[in-house]
């Protein structure tokens, strides 16, 4: 089984070069209607909101109509969340939480990218 996650974003363009710049990674696949990041054991797509809604229309709303509501976050372990998360607040995104030591054994930060996704980069607080 390969696990792809989608996130549905108002402009591609601006949200791969937000990605390409916070992972500093280029992306495997970058085409119209669908751009591609390899991560580790998973990949992270972006597809834009009007390509999708051609699919999910009529049984479901336009995604644009939820745009900035979390609905999920993408809880990403990397080996330093603060330069993660310092770099992501740089590039414009909102800090929903600053990078601090949580009860379940991680120090994880919170931002909002530009679409309202939530983001959190987590590495152990036992380092």
């Amino acid at each position: 089984m390969e696990v792809e996650f989608i996130l549905y974003v108002a402009d591609q363009e601006k949200s791969k070069l937000f990605y390409q710049r916070l992972f500093q990674m280029e992306p495997s696949l970058h085409a119209p209607g669908m751009t591609e990041f390899q991560l580790q054991g998973c990949k992270l797509g972006l597809m834009p909101e009007s390509g999708i809604a051609k699919i999910l229309w009529p049984k479901t709303r336009h995604p644009e109509l939820g745009s900035g509501i979390p609905r999920c976050e993408l809880y990403l372990k990397v080996s330093n969340a603060n330069e993660y998360h310092k770099r992501g607040i740089e590039l414009g995104a909102d800090e929903i939480s600053e990078v601090e030591s949580r009860n379940w054994g991680d120090n994880v930060g919170y931002l909002s990218d530009m679409d309202g996704h939530i983001i959190a980069f987590a590495d152990s607080n036992e380092q």
